[in-house]
């Protein structure tokens, strides 16, 4: 094994490296030991694991538990919201596929942008994404706190929330192979749940219960405008946010590394078909579509209330018990590992403190990165909880910062493979990176206001703190420094 510190960075543009039209680099034959790195993590996942992996993080279910806020947002048009939700990510995945394969190692679009483009964007990639990273399983913790707390109401909402963290951290701790294995089973049981709910549904709706079928969930021209629907997408693609976790796993696949980026195209594909489905059928079936538009849903029981509709009150508690699970459990479980990767790498490049690189001996997990994530989110979640707006602040926080990250990811793609490597494959490394740029441009430029200060507020820290890391010497360079 070649020692990190004396091993060069693969020359990307030499011939034979992906000069020909369309071509791709030979990324991966040598694994992460190519890119001058150690092979750290344990290489155990198959393709099967990677899609249940992204399926279980975007959560099948996942409308039940935004669903009264997408629906407010997009005027009832929640279907359409999650439709144009899908198309924009289909782009974004397609990105990722291709810089998985040019790159495949942990970081996600840390490692793309700053590999890509240049290392200093890189950090910043790594650094929006982290708004989206070190949140996301905050917020699933408070979701799934909230909906158990809607059942045993006397049980508090923060009693909850702790159970949820220190379960999942057991699991992360025990390894990537025992929580690949838990993710199967958990798959299996929120498809049996949306099956019942699918079923249930359509029989409640052709027996004449809600507002029988109707187009109103995909069109409805009395409400209808680009400018209230992309807002609404900018809420429903939490509910995406997931298949790009897939990415994090790169150097625990022990397949070619093409699976990372299949395995991402097809669970967006399974899931988004999934919600446009789902939050269709249930969209029929709300009991006050007016005042759910008007006065929104501060209680987080829309989709519940719709399901009671469908099936009486059992049906109301089964979905709202599912939601808790995949939400505080499932999804948060591999949130939790997803971030723990992100962290890891960048601590590996020195652009976080260095403990948090710390691999377990026999594990093989980034031990102290998934405990501090396990802390941040336990903080968070008891704070947001104390907030009537929490759940949706957090919701719009943790999307801004996904699609500021995926913006830079298409950028990465058309700066390596057309600028760098000359290829001449138009479709994947011009257009379709620039179609999926423009999608998400315009969805953050209609996102709630408070996301885009906030946002920017990050934004600038990460500015300061890459200047100060310059400053001190420690300029944001992708490469492993075994002894720092």
């Amino acid at each position: 094994m070649s020692d990190p510190r004396t091993t060069p960075s693969p020359d990307l543009t030499k011939p034979g490296r992906g000069t020909g039209a369309g071509a791709v680099p030979a990324a991966g034959a040598a694994g992460v030991e190519e890119f001058g790195y150690r092979q750290e993590l344990k290489r155990s996942l198959t393709f099967t694991d990677l899609l249940v992996y992204g399926l279980v993080f975007m959560v099948p279910i996942a409308p039940f538990g935004i669903f009264g806020s997408v629906f407010q947002g997009s005027g009832g048009m929640i279907a359409l919201a999650y439709a144009i939700g899908g198309l924009a990510m289909a782009f974004t995945a397609a990105s990722y596929s291709q810089m998985s394969r040019a790159f495949p190692m942990a970081g996600s679009v840390y490692t793309y942008a700053g590999r890509g483009i240049a290392q200093p964007v890189g950090f910043m990639a790594g650094w929006m994404i982290l708004l989206d990273y070190v949140l996301v399983p905050g917020l699933l913790y408070l979701i799934a706190a909230v909906a158990m707390n809607s059942i045993l109401p006397s049980v508090p909402v923060w009693v909850w929330l702790i159970g949820f963290v220190v379960l999942n951290t057991v699991v992360n701790y025990f390894g990537i192979e025992f929580t690949a294995r838990v993710n199967k089973i958990m798959l299996v049981g929120e498809l049996i749940v949306l099956a019942v709910f699918l079923v249930i549904g359509v029989i409640a709706l052709a027996t004449g219960a809600g507002r029988g079928f109707d187009f109103t969930p995909i069109y409805n021209a009395d409400t209808f405008s680009l400018e209230l629907v992309f807002g609404a997408v900018s809420i429903a693609v939490l509910s995406f946010l997931g298949f790009d976790g897939i990415s994090t796993l790169a150097e625990e696949n022990r397949d070619s590394a093409r699976s990372i980026g299949k395995a991402m195209i097809a669970a967006l594909a399974l899931a988004g078909t999934l919600f446009i489905v789902q939050t269709w059928v249930a969209a029929l079936l709300v009991p006050d579509p007016d005042t759910l538009i008007a006065e929104g849903d501060a209680a987080g029981t829309a989709f519940y209330d719709a399901a009671e509709v469908a099936g009486g009150a059992w049906l109301g508690t089964l979905t709202a018990v599912a939601t808790a699970i995949a939400w505080g459990f499932a999804n948060s479980l591999v949130a939790q590992a997803a971030t723990s990767r992100l962290l890891f790498a960048m601590a590996r490049d020195r652009q976080l403190p260095a403990f948090l690189k710390q691999v377990h001996p026999t594990r093989r997990v980034p031990v102290n990165a998934t405990l501090l994530v396990a802390v941040i989110s336990l903080v968070l979640g008891l704070y947001m909880e104390s907030r009537e707006d929490g759940i949706t602040l957090l919701s719009t926080l943790v999307n801004f910062g996904a699609l500021s990250a995926f913006l830079l990811l298409h950028v990465s793609v058309v700066w390596h493979y057309v600028g760098r490597l000359k290829s001449r494959n138009w479709w994947l490394h011009l257009a379709v990176p620039v179609i999926g740029f423009a999608i998400l441009a315009y969805v953050v430029y209609n996102a709630q206001v408070a996301a885009q200060e906030l946002g920017f507020v990050w934004l600038v820290i990460g500015l300061v703190l890459m200047g100060v890391l310059i400053a001190t010497g420690r300029k944001p360079e992708i490469r492993a420094e075994e002894n720092l």
